[in-house]
């Protein structure tokens, strides 16, 4: 009688720890037909509480990728504008399919040559961007870091080409001073060429 009791719980013991088994795993990879997870990666957890949802909402979109774009100026006014055909800024550019986006200004880089924005489709192939660049003015560059300077606020509205390798559009970029009073305000068009495997640097030149 005791040897059979002994087996019964063996056997219990066994459906339990199986019992177990299953139910992490069905917390670890969740339903077949729910969502995509990952583990997040920048403190190393294993538990299935560390696991988040990949959202990617323009993972489709032809937009992104990495660009080389110029901005130029045309249309402004006033004594301080500059003039048509003016350079603004030759820049590497490059749009994730989070909505994020980030820009290698051509800027010295001791001033801050890096700005980041938010972009979304406001149409088949049509975009629009809201960008901010942080850092210092040039008064002593590029010998020396810059005063500190206020953000600058880029807005864009670019269309991509039906050959998915250039974009063009207009831009409006806003500098303010660190009290938030705008300093200049420059108007211009964008022209943007996509980066691949066989870019060369003269392209930049």
């Amino acid at each position: 009688m005791r040897a059979k009791s002994k087996i019964a719980a063996v056997a219990f013991g066994i459906v339990m720890l199986a019992t177990m088994f299953v139910s992490a795993a069905s917390a670890e990879c969740g339903p077949l037909n729910g969502p995509k997870f990952q583990k997040q990666s920048w403190d190393g957890a294993s538990s299935p509480a560390s696991l988040l949802q990949v959202n990617l909402p323009f993972f489709n979109e032809p937009i992104v990728g990495m660009w080389h774009v110029i901005f130029t100026a045309k249309g402004n006014t006033g004594p301080m504008a500059p003039p048509d055909g003016a350079p603004i800024d030759n820049a590497v550019v490059v749009w994730h399919s989070d909505g994020t986006e980030i820009m290698n200004s051509g800027r010295p880089a001791q001033d801050g040559n890096f700005c980041l924005g938010v972009w979304a489709p406001t149409g088949r192939f049509q975009y629009k961007v809201n960008h901010f660049a942080l850092g210092n003015d040039t008064t002593n560059a590029p010998s020396g870091i810059g005063n500190p300077a206020g953000p600058t606020r880029i807005q864009e509205k670019v269309g991509l080409a039906l050959d998915g390798k250039h974009y063009s559009g207009t831009f409006t970029l806003d500098a303010t001073d660190t009290s938030g009073n705008v300093v200049a305000h420059i108007i211009g068009v964008i022209k943007a060429t996509r980066i691949t495997l066989d870019t060369p640097v003269s392209s930049f030149f």
